[in-house]
């Protein structure tokens, strides 16, 4: 008769390390659960009950308010952050391909001088981007803001692509090149179909960093051009009346879904595609 497998004894440490990390993982949530509660309830339940308190009865009139005032912005969000997402990642596959794959005279200070990029504040840009749009007449448009947003996530995508080509064998392009490949069909055949975990993070990063743009939605736009964080903190900070809580609450959780949802359904190959290119060969 064989005898049962014995379980192992739990470890006190690894207890005491999961029981801390849940701690932190609850107090986290904390802010989220104070949101979601006080976006279900009603003015008169959030005055007369702590922020934590369940609602004595849910109530939707928040969210519609809510997405009532801001869903032209949210949708000025969308047509600003797909387009220079795509954009700013098509760009910097390209040039990471070619940083990469095709070296050529300068291309080591080129990359040198472009990751300067990466560095610069937003601040320092203002000035010469509201210049810019100006003279091209983008002034306080989406398709201004896309400008921008390309422009500067330019740095970045380079970064990452470039990072995660160097990877690639070169003697893969080598032998394309031996059999008369071109540029864009060594680029198009070969190195594209093996960009996808590098793909998904610029795809999320850009997202992310666009969406939530505050300071270049502001400055660069205005009246019903303007993304949703600047309607967000114009509803936050200039409504009359008695203050409602409820739409402020439910207002920034229709703001900050996008974001949830990418990092959700996309959040694995965000540490895949970070983590793809950091050894060579």
């Amino acid at each position: 008769m064989t005898s049962p497998v014995d379980k192992p004894a739990l470890n006190p440490g690894r207890l005491a390390i999961h029981a801390v990390l849940l701690l932190a993982v609850l107090l986290y949530l904390v802010p989220l659960v104070v949101m979601l509660l006080t976006s279900f309830k009603t003015p008169e339940d959030i005055g007369s009950g702590n922020l934590l308190s369940w609602p004595a009865a849910f109530t939707g009139i928040g969210w519609a308010k809510a997405w009532a005032t801001v869903n032209g912005y949210f949708l000025n969000s969308i047509l600003i952050t797909v387009p220079a997402v795509l954009i700013s990642t098509a760009i910097g596959a390209l040039n990471g391909y070619v940083l990469s794959m095709w070296r050529f005279r300068g291309s080591q200070l080129f990359f040198g001088l472009l990751l300067f990029g990466c560095f610069l504040p937003f601040q320092t840009v203002l000035l010469p981007a509201s210049f810019t749009l100006g003279k091209l007449g983008l002034a306080s448009t989406t398709s201004g803001l896309v400008l921008v947003h390309v422009v500067y996530g330019l740095a970045f995508t380079t970064l990452f692509f470039r990072n995660y080509y160097v990877s690639i064998p070169e003697a893969l392009v080598k032998a394309a090149r031996l059999d008369g490949a071109g540029f864009f069909t060594i680029f198009g055949r070969i190195i594209l179909p093996m960009s996808t975990p590098i793909v998904m993070v610029c795809l999320i990063w850009q997202f992310t960093q666009i969406w939530n743009d505050f300071l270049f939605g502001v400055v660069f736009s205005s009246g019903d051009s303007q993304p949703i964080t600047v309607a967000l903190n114009n509803l936050v900070n200039t409504s009359t009346g008695a203050k409602e809580y409820n739409v402020d609450m439910a207002a920034a959780m229709i703001a900050g879904l996008p974001t949830l949802l990418v990092y959700v359904v996309a959040g694995k190959y965000f540490v895949r595609g970070l983590t793809a290119g950091a050894v060579k060969g």
